[in-house]
């Protein structure tokens, strides 16, 4: 088998939560000048790439969606403070947490409190194969695709489809799946999503009366589809990768899922500044108290998180063969192979 883009097993690394905390606490310290910077250079150039993109439709659509890409990939950065706001992480302010985390829900249009409640879930359970089904992405082992209707198979075949995966889920995603709450929801959780949803539209009807509303969605869902594409890949990619961690509850264990079911993402620095570090995702579930801006300090701060294998930008394109989890193997498998092995077995019976 090929070099897997993981740590060693976490728990042999760490011995205990105790001696890790010691490494990370210091970069959980939150530094108000950096953020407020952050803020600025984010959401004040998404903001001036918007009316760019206004002025130049009336010369070409094609500079208009290439400003759009621009903005786009300054989007991806929003959505990460968006996302360390709800951590409690990019300022030491719980208040101007929640303020700067609801206005980039309004740009990244997903609502702030309601998007926290589910990703805390998701940090929480990932690689646990009994508590799939929040904040992740559709993964069935092979024993239950296996065992499944060919309906259900049509049905996750579907999904993990790269178009439906990748164009149609992040679209569907951002612009129709966030303007509901999830069943169960609490009261509080479901008024954030009608809040920010009033929000949005506010805003949009705002930007219609300003720019018309041919001009707003072309300029709006243009940027909003990049964002959200580039998104959905930056997830997939950090937690459907080879080597990647999956366990049973009772077998499960938070530092080892945090350290080998989280990818190094190791990116080109323009990239990794669009996507505001987030491709230091093994450093970011150990301590979701990190925040963004210290991600790779945190990194580089112990020989420990320099035996990680990272997973470089061409090589994540082989994660788009991995389909099913096999617990046997215990490796992300491709659909090519659980055929074979289901001809095989079908062949000695």
């Amino acid at each position: 088998m090929s070099q897997v883009p993981s740590l060693p097993k976490a728990d042999k690394l760490l011995p205990s939560v105790k001696e890790w905390k010691k490494i990370v606490d210091p970069h959980t310290k939150p530094s108000t000048p950096r953020a407020t910077w952050q803020v600025v250079n984010s959401i004040g150039s998404y903001i001036a790439l918007w009316v760019a993109m206004y002025f130049t439709l009336a010369i070409s659509y094609w500079l208009t969606f290439a400003i759009a890409l621009l903005a786009g990939a300054i989007l991806v950065r929003v959505f990460i403070i968006f996302h360390d706001c709800g951590h409690g992480s990019f300022y030491k302010s719980r208040r101007a947490n929640n303020i700067i985390g609801f206005i980039s829900g309004i740009f990244t249009f997903t609502p702030y409190s309601h998007w926290k409640w589910e990703h805390s879930i998701h940090h929480s359970a990932s690689g646990d194969l009994d508590r799939r089904g929040t904040g992740d992405v559709w993964t069935m082992t092979v024993d239950e695709y296996l065992g499944s209707s060919l309906g259900k198979r049509f049905i996750y075949r579907s999904m993990r489809n790269p178009f439906i995966l990748f164009i149609f889920a992040p679209l569907y995603l951002f612009i129709i799946r966030e303007r509901f709450a999830t069943p169960g929801a609490k009261p509080h959780f479901r008024r954030s999503v009608w809040a920010m949803n009033l929000a949005i539209g506010l805003l949009a009807v705002a930007l219609i009366l300003i720019f018309g509303w041919l001009p707003y969605l072309l300029i709006q869902f243009t940027t909003i589809g990049v964002a959200a594409v580039s998104g959905v890949w930056l997830f997939y990619v950090q937690h459907q990768f080879e080597g990647v961690y999956w366990e049973r509850e009772e077998d499960w264990n938070f530092t080892s899922a945090a350290l080998e079911g989280s990818s190094f993402y190791k990116l080109p620095k323009v990239l990794q500044w669009f996507s505001g570090n987030i491709g230091f995702h093994h450093i970011h579930h150990l301590s979701s108290r990190i925040p963004n801006y210290n991600l790779e300090a945190c990194h580089n701060s112990h020989e420990i998180f320099q035996n990680v294998v990272p997973l470089t930008f061409i090589k994540g394109f082989k994660c788009l063969t991995f389909r099913l989890w096999d617990e046997k193997e215990r490796e992300l498998v491709s659909f090519k192979r659980v055929k074979g092995r289901a001809r095989t077995s079908s062949a000695a019976a």
